[in-house]
């Protein structure tokens, strides 16, 4: 998201709306980390109001990704999916290539939540190439869009590509540090035997 520059006023101003949208959007997640779906869906409301104000695609594409990922959070999965549907064709106008690839991932979780496996495989190959060809990509990330991927291919009855795709996932886990991970996606090889 574009940073205003720092002679510009405070987001609370309204004189820096890209900042205004950014500040609205971190106290969301944070109201989401903790557990308060309530605020947390107020504050992305606002980021994503304030955003289609703007001229900033991928500011607008975050704001909504984050009201996505509150909508799942309350097990509404269609009003998410809506969400995504318009975040994905920001993202790609955007240059941000990550936020596309988290963008696209949760895309791909709702559409495999839902039923629709064929497209939500293609949002997964799109994630994972543009998280596999950005260096600054953090493992946690690849290996959360492998683990989707490797639970799709679970549900498609792919042992094979599952295998392979749990095995990368818990490589991507072990760098990144992260033991639930890592003990799942052994779980996972575990059964596939």
């Amino acid at each position: 998201m574009a940073k205003a520059p720092p002679d510009r006023a405070p987001p609370e101003t309204g004189d820096a709306p890209w900042d205004a949208v950014e500040s609205l959007f971190q106290r969301g997640m944070a109201a989401r980390r903790e557990g308060r779906t309530d605020e947390a869906m107020r504050h992305m409301k606002a980021a994503v109001a304030l955003a289609r104000r703007g001229e900033d695609p991928l500011a607008l594409a975050r704001a909504l990704h984050g009201q996505a990922n509150v909508e799942r959070d309350r097990g509404r999965t269609r009003a998410a999916l809506d969400l995504y549907l318009e975040a994905v064709p920001l993202c790609r106008q955007g240059d941000d290539p990550l936020v596309f690839a988290h963008t696209v991932r949760h895309l791909g979780d709702v559409l495999r939540e839902l039923g629709d496996l064929t497209k939500a495989e293609r949002c997964y190959a799109e994630a994972l190439a543009a998280y596999r060809a950005d260096p600054a990509t953090p493992p946690l990330d690849a290996a959360n869009a492998v683990r989707s991927a490797a639970i799709l291919s679970e549900a498609r009855d792919e042992p094979d590509q599952a295998r392979q795709r749990w095995r990368e996932a818990l490589d991507l886990y072990r760098r990144a540090r992260i033991e639930a991970g890592v003990s799942e996606s052994a779980s996972h090889l575990e059964r596939l035997r």
